[in-house]
């Protein structure tokens, strides 16, 4: 068995540079990652370090992933119950869709155990201020508005791998602030050369972690995501191990690492999402409302066409026949004329267009079809946002037949109540 090393971490602090390194137990490359900011102020070297170790810890699934063993070894650092719990959590649900691709079980992944029985306690933290990650999508611009709604001061924050990064984040009306992430591809593709793993990681923990090393050296005290409701309904099981696309987007995830925070820290950092009480169809009706006028022509929620490696992202687009751009097209249908909808997708009703079918299908939870492994809605309220658009009279309809869902939309879900009243959505 290839035990997975979890080597060191450091900051350099003239370039404002964090680097983690690992290696596998057999063989000799070592990975490097590093994750560059652009600038800092004061900052408590203490309070950094701790949130370097969280990020050291969540990267490591990128590397992790290429010879997954259950044995891990940490040399830098250490862990006790709630932690060594908290990361075998990650490693496993976080990497459920990866399992099962692969066709590993619960038991395959890495099982972290404490190392020290001491606790660290929290450190004070007593900047004040708020960074809002963003990534040119629906989820994010709407918090964004909602804040300058609120006349709510933040730092709009976007975490790139490339020098480039959305054009429509230069219109949030605050200076961007970008990190440079620059994963180890060269060793990474060589260890897939000999016969090592590859697929999704828990990507959203990653950069909330990264997000919250921003937030100390810029000196603020919330880290906002922009996550609603989702995640929740598996794809399917492996076992006792829920195949989520993206686990560390789901409320329980959220819980977890603001409780991590919490406890190993500082209790006056919060990280969360404003959006997490409201479904994805929902916040696709405020966006309609509060956000369409000024971003609905530069947004985009399309990963295939923006966030391919080489891509270029500068302006967003979409392509038309991946799922996200189905999932989306059936939640804006619901609110939008098909002509306003379509003007973005190149004049395109993807209801009728026969290479996303079966997509649909999936989406919908028909005759069988897997869902896609994409964060999307889920199936009874995608099937709502279809018989809305139907009710509307202006989109074809799919080729097959949609079963009428009683799912309610504007339900709301658990959230951080700190959350939810920074933007007091819906009061």
């Amino acid at each position: 068995m290839n035990k997975f090393i979890f080597e060191d971490y450091h900051f350099e602090r003239e370039t404002l540079t964090a680097v983690f390194r690992y290696r596998f137990q057999t063989g000799d490359t070592e990975f490097k990652e590093t994750v560059q900011f652009e600038k800092a102020g004061d900052y408590d070297e203490a309070l950094l370090d701790r949130a370097l170790f969280l990020s050291f810890i969540l990267a490591g699934t990128s590397y992790y992933k290429l010879f997954p063993s259950s044995e891990i070894e940490l040399l830098t650092g250490g862990f006790d119950d709630w932690q060594a719990d908290f990361f075998s959590r990650v490693y496993q649900e976080g990497l459920s869709q990866f399992a099962y691709e692969n066709k590993l079980i619960r038991n395959d992944l890495a099982q972290f155990h404490s190392t020290t029985s001491e606790v660290l306690a929290p450190l004070e933290y007593i900047n004040r201020g708020v960074l809002s990650l963003q990534s040119g999508g629906k989820d994010s611009l709407l918090v964004a508005s909602l804040l300058r709604a609120h006349l709510q001061p933040f730092d709009p924050w976007y975490l790139t791998n490339s020098l480039q990064h959305p054009s429509v984040l230069e219109a949030l009306g605050n200076p961007l602030k970008v990190a440079m992430r620059t994963i180890d591809t060269k060793n990474l593709q060589e260890g897939m050369s000999k016969g090592g793993l590859n697929g999704h990681v828990p990507v959203t923990y990653i950069v909330s972690s990264f997000a919250i090393i921003e937030a100390i050296l810029s000196g603020d005290n919330m880290v906002l995501l922009s996550i609603g409701h989702e995640g929740e309904e598996p794809h399917g099981w492996i076992g006792n191990l829920p195949v989520n696309h993206q686990w560390s987007k789901t409320w329980p995830a959220e819980q977890a690492i603001a409780e991590y925070v919490t406890r190993y820290i500082s209790p006056d950092i919060q990280i969360g999402s404003p959006l997490r009480g409201f479904s994805e169809l929902k916040i696709v009706e405020l966006f309609v409302h509060t956000a369409w006028t000024e971003f609905g022509h530069t947004f985009s929620s399309c990963n295939l066409a923006n966030y391919s490696q080489g891509n270029d992202n500068t302006t967003l687009r979409w392509c038309g026949e991946c799922p996200k751009c189905a999932n989306s097209f059936l939640l804006f249908s619901a609110f939008l004329p098909a002509e306003e909808l379509k003007s973005i997708f190149n004049g395109q009703d993807l209801f009728e267009k026969p290479l996303l079918q079966d997509t649909f299908k999936g989406l919908l939870g028909i005759d069988g079809q897997m869902k896609p492994f994409e964060c999307v809605g889920e199936i009874g309220e995608l099937r709502v946002a279809y018989h809305m658009a139907q009710a509307r009279s202006d989109y074809k309809q799919l080729s097959f037949e949609v079963p009428v869902s009683d799912f309610d939309y504007s339900k709301t879900y658990p959230h951080q109540t700190w959350a939810k009243l920074l933007l007091a959505i819906g009061d």
